[in-house]
């Protein structure tokens, strides 16, 4: 038995009737949690619902002896969302665990991108994270205590082809996580980020089958359960994890260019000469709060 537990706890997994969301409800259960699988049972579009994807997982959680149960409600339909979180409240008693997965893809570049792919996406993504987490957000405070993981991507902090959409809504989880991280700091609630890399619905057309094999959702799951603990020190942290690999990434910056005119007004030609200085990342700091990074400009 794992020396790190969740008993006691009770925790949200959306979108875990596939994929990665579908390991992490497993392991957090395997730990003694309590875990409400949320999955609308819908395509990898979006499209369609289904209770059967989320009943199928409850049903291997408690033949594995884990405690579970289902809830179908879509993180997008904000007078719904409420149910989720008194899914958990009527059948545990008690919630201290949001990990916030459920997404879609409408991949298309944004010449072929359509307003309502570009909505979808967003609205997943980062309007569904934000609807479950504010409706979760009071309870974590008053009890001060919660555990927030927000799903990102690579594709939010280094963009990727085809997916303006995708990388916008993973990009503003990022900010949106770090934000939470700081209003919730008095309160003993805690969100950290995840950029995972596995093999799930959303990347099988993504990259080839050797790869895929080596990407399975089992090998990121561990760094989230260890997100969802008491002892989880960091918050507002982005963790990469993929094929056993596991890292901390944060924003760095380059050297800083300061100009020398006393008004502080550099001249475009004054760019031009220095740019090549002013992208040197040779010698980079890492930042991890506002405050440092304003703090160089202002001194």
């Amino acid at each position: 038995m794992s020396e790190v537990r969740l008993d006691g706890k009770t925790a949200i997994v959306t979108g875990a009737g596939n994929g990665l969301g579908r390991s992490h409800a497993h392991l957090l259960a395997s730990l003694g949690a309590n875990v409400v699988v949320n999955d609308l049972g819908c395509s990898v579009d979006g499209s369609g619902n289904s209770t059967s994807a989320a009943e199928t997982v409850v049903a291997e959680i408690k033949e594995a002896g884990g405690n579970a149960v289902a809830n179908t409600d879509s993180i997008t339909d904000r007078a719904a969302v409420p149910n989720i979180i008194k899914t958990a409240l009527d059948t545990f008693g008690g919630l201290h665990i949001l990990v916030n997965n459920a997404g879609i893809l409408r991949d298309k570049s944004l010449k072929k991108m359509t307003d309502a792919e570009w909505d979808a996406v967003i609205d997943t993504h980062l309007t569904g994270s934000y609807n479950v987490t504010k409706a979760a957000w009071p309870i974590l405070r008053e009890q001060n205590y919660g555990r927030i993981v927000i799903t990102a991507s690579g594709s939010g902090m280094f963009g990727n082809f085809g997916q303006t959409n995708y990388g916008a809504a993973k990009a503003g989880l990022i900010g949106f996580a770090k934000a939470l991280a700081a209003e919730g700091a008095k309160n003993n609630v805690k969100t950290n980020i995840l950029c995972p890399a596995a093999a799930s619905r959303m990347t099988e057309n993504l990259m080839p089958g050797q790869m895929l094999d080596k990407i399975k959702p089992e090998a990121v799951s561990p760094i989230v359960a260890y997100m969802c603990t008491e002892e989880i020190s960091t918050s507002g942290a982005i963790f990469e994890a993929g094929a056993g690999n596991f890292s901390h990434a944060n924003w760095a910056r380059g050297k800083i260019y300061k100009t020398p005119n006393e008004s502080g007004v550099a001249t475009v030609d004054e760019i031009a000469a220095h740019f090549d200085e002013i992208i040197d990342m040779s010698d980079a700091t890492v930042l991890d709060n506002p405050a440092a990074a304003m703090g160089a400009f202002m001194s």
